[in-house]
């Protein structure tokens, strides 16, 4: 079982920033992609940047390019979401996810296997 924790979701105005972090248990050889993806009320999960383990290639949502950038530390062991210029349309719970195994797209969710529990962004124009 992989446990993750996200952490820095909160409220801020349009074109303001946050950066999202969650932590990893380190040293799981069988991670694939780890993911950052968001729903917000009435609309499906969808994915917003991944990163593919084999070669460390992000991936974003067309919405988020330039604005959203998703990065490891050193360690491994967090997972970051740096968003910039953020808009009231990206209002939504954030959740962290990890993949197993091999198949399927990084930023598709329906591929992955474990979920934190979420944080909310909520943007205010």
């Amino acid at each position: 079982q992989v446990q993750l924790v996200e952490s820095g979701g909160g409220s801020v105005q349009a074109g303001g920033s946050l950066r999202l972090s969650c932590v990893v248990p380190p040293y799981n050889l069988r991670i694939r992609c780890m993911g950052w993806f968001r729903q917000a009320p009435g609309k499906e999960r969808e994915g917003v940047a991944s990163i593919y383990i084999g070669d460390g290639l992000p991936s974003y949502a067309d919405s988020v390019k330039g604005r959203f950038t998703i990065s490891r530390d050193n360690a491994k062991t967090t997972l970051y979401l740096q968003m910039n210029n953020l808009k009231p349309e990206d209002t939504a719970m954030y959740y962290c996810a990890v993949k197993e195994g091999y198949g399927g797209a990084c930023l598709f969710p329906g591929y992955y296997n474990y979920w934190g529990r979420g944080t909310q962004v909520t943007v205010s124009s």
